[in-house]
């Protein structure tokens, strides 16, 4: 792993204040065993997820982030694990995360900098597009339900996570167009409010749709891999015909249906960043690191942990009777010789009957 990252503490620089840690007497705290102390309810109060998804996420990664060292106090996984999960939460400063888990700032700095990438390295497993035939006939029955919206797979939006400026000439990037410093972060949600695909990499001062030109989820559009499933998002993306927009000076009553049910079921992707950020309020707060490469981990891990959260969630059955009745409903307006695009076909066929 990587050194600890340039991180300001109270006004001390990092090198210096390790070195001061360094000097002080060793004290052993009692460190605090939550997993032992808490009820089911404090306990996901506490640390995001339930106690039967810790022991899970514990279970795959307790043997990455395991100390190999004969120590007698070296920091267990299961603590270092609450260490992440309790900064993930509060957005704290570290010290008092340490108190709370009884370790050392510094001791807390290491753990969030060892732990974040190996949850992070979980995301093939957690954030993931929908593969099969099955999957993509799943996501667009699920959405149907929010506001009879067809061929849905899922809604795209971004949100930006505050960071704190990182200097050099390169720092305006980050500035975003509400004037502070931040990553713009693309999401694809399904209905469940899961993150299937994410991309977090660019300053805030980038524009959504520079973000989804440069996207693999573009790439496999193009490609033709979700059938005729469709993306919604705002008017800051372009339409294209699989991803549908709204309408900016809708006329008729079959467009403004469709906008109606464009902007009610994209609501979602809305819903997704409320909750993510509401379980993660270092998201919202912002991060003091130094590297943006350190936070970056912070990000996927809690798209992660989000969607293991989501999980937890008992989801409505769908009837696919429903869905597929409305498809097969559809009157396919002969169209021929016509200067169209998918989206007007949609409302033509779909929702002007």
């Amino acid at each position: 792993m990587d050194r600890i990252i340039n991180i300001l503490f109270d006004g001390y620089d990092e090198d210096e204040y390790v070195q001061e840690q360094q000097r002080r007497l060793r004290l052993i705290r009692p460190r605090v065993d939550y997993l032992e102390i808490c009820n089911d309810d404090d306990f996901k109060r506490s640390f995001v997820i339930s106690r039967h998804s810790f022991i899970m996420l514990l279970g795959r990664i307790q043997d990455e982030i395991q100390h190999n060292t004969n120590r007698n106090n070296a920091i267990p996984p299961r603590i270092q694990l609450m260490v992440t999960l309790r900064f993930y939460a509060t957005g704290s400063f570290l010290q008092t995360i340490g108190d709370f888990c009884g370790i050392s700032e510094v001791s807390a700095l290491n753990i969030v900098h060892r732990v974040s990438p190996v949850i992070a390295a979980l995301r093939p497993e957690f954030i993931k597009l929908p593969a099969s035939p099955e999957e993509i006939r799943r996501n667009q029955q699920e959405f149907f339900q929010t506001a009879r919206f067809i061929r849905v797979i899922g809604c795209m939006d971004c949100t930006h996570i505050r960071v704190q400026s990182y200097g050099g000439e390169d720092s305006e990037f980050y500035r975003n167009r509400k004037g502070y410093f931040s990553l713009n972060v693309q999401v694809v949600i399904n209905a469940r409010l899961e993150i299937i695909d994410l991309v977090a990499r660019w300053p805030g001062s980038s524009h959504d749709s520079t973000i989804f030109n440069n996207s693999r989820i573009k790439s496999l559009f193009d490609a033709n891999r979700f059938d005729d499933g469709l993306l919604l998002g705002d008017s800051g993306y372009p339409n294209l015909p699989y991803l549908m927009t709204p309408l900016l000076n809708p006329a008729t009553p079959a467009e403004h249906l469709y906008n109606e049910a464009q902007i009610r079921t994209r609501s979602k992707v809305e819903r997704c960043f409320g909750i993510w950020k509401r379980r993660f309020a270092v998201l919202t707060f912002g991060s003091r690191f130094h590297k943006v490469e350190k936070i970056l981990p912070v990000i996927t891990a809690t798209a992660v942990l989000h969607n293991i959260a989501q999980q937890e969630n008992e989801y409505n059955a769908v009837n696919p009777e429903i869905y597929d009745n409305a498809v097969a409903q559809i009157q396919h307006v002969n169209l021929d010789n016509r200067n169209i695009d998918e989206r007007e076909r949609l409302i033509l066929e779909y929702f002007e009957r």
